[in-house]
């Protein structure tokens, strides 16, 4: 409810000075009404905080997807270091047929030989040298594509249950504690904790099963290098 604003007009005849500070009074009072009822209005608005970034490293479900890229990230790993040290052992094979071929006791049938078999193994390690480019460029698609499905999936979740806590506590704004402006200053500087429902949320999430999040073992593999 807008506050009341009480201006006394007087009855009486008063001086031109007076009546022109009258008219500004009015004229100010007038401008600033406004905020008043704005003020009174601000007043019943429900507001709560809560404090994303906690939440998103409390909840179980981001330690398990955490857990599960970081798998994956091994696994890939480990194919390509086999993948390169195939390699480093066929540049080793290629390194001791030039070191034969310059042996002064060759004769020419089997320097002709062995100029073939390198000159085969070269091709193949070009080959090689392609696939494992191949292999790594679509890991690394792959786990980006994983991490970003996993990272949606969570923060649906923990948005689902932050807008069932706004609708049982009939909140009108929620502001993002852990939100950094332009400056890395959050915009909110300051909030009293009965207002703050971080723990809450958590809480919740923790308890609640909710819909498994993506594994990316079962995801395709791509184009077998």
């Amino acid at each position: 409810m807008a506050s009341a604003v009480l201006v006394f007009v007087p009855q009486t005849p008063v001086s031109s000075n007076y009546q022109m500070f009258t008219r500004r009074i009015l004229t100010s009072l007038v401008l600033l009404l406004p905020f008043f009822v704005a003020g009174a209005a601000e007043a019943e608005i429900k507001v709560g905080t809560v404090d994303m970034n906690r939440v998103f490293k409390e909840y179980s479900k981001t330690k398990d997807a955490e857990a599960k890229i970081n798998e994956a990230k091994n696994a890939a790993k480990k194919e390509y270091d086999e993948r390169a040290d195939a390699y480093k052992k066929a540049l080793d094979e290629i390194s001791k047929i030039n070191a034969q071929l310059e042996a002064p006791a060759l004769s020419p049938e089997a320097k002709a030989q062995k100029a073939k078999a390198r000159d085969e193994k070269i091709a193949n390690i070009k080959n090689m040298e392609r696939e494992i480019n191949e292999f790594r460029q679509t890991r690394e698609q792959q786990l980006q594509q994983q991490m970003q499905r996993m990272h949606e999936g969570i923060l649906k979740e923990i948005t689902d249950v932050v807008m069932e806590h706004v609708k049982s506590n009939s909140l009108d704004l929620v502001f993002d504690k852990s939100g950094a402006s332009l400056n890395r200053f959050s915009p909110i500087l300051f909030s009293r904790d009965r207002g703050d429902f971080t723990a809450d949320v958590i809480a919740t999430l923790n308890k609640t099963p909710g819909p498994a999040s993506p594994n990316p073992s079962k995801s395709s593999d791509g184009p077998n290098p």
